[in-house]
């Protein structure tokens, strides 16, 4: 069975843009979407959304060796799946 959605279906900058302040904002038509979940986890696993997972992380403080160590693993995770998908990108 295929499933049919919308063409802004997982474009992180298209239900989720940057707002004029600088920050990312909702789109108030997402939350009438019956696919919203599953479009805001396909966008977050896109190239866009690992650096926007990435830059999270980076503002976010760590505390204590424990944070700083699950931090930098958080950021190690993110860059590997980043490197797969920008290789997976170059063979298509």
């Amino acid at each position: 069975m295929t499933e049919h959605h919308k063409d802004c279906f997982g474009v992180l900058d298209k239900i989720f843009p940057m707002g004029d302040h600088g920050l990312r904002e909702i789109v108030p038509a997402c939350f009438d979407c019956p696919d919203r979940m599953g479009c805001l986890k396909a966008s977050l696993n896109t190239e866009e959304g690992l650096e926007f997972k990435s830059g999270i992380i980076d503002r976010s403080p760590a505390r204590g060796l424990i944070g700083r160590l699950k931090r930098w693993s958080e950021k190690k995770e993110l860059n590997m799946r980043l490197k797969k998908t920008r290789g997976s990108a170059k063979w298509l």
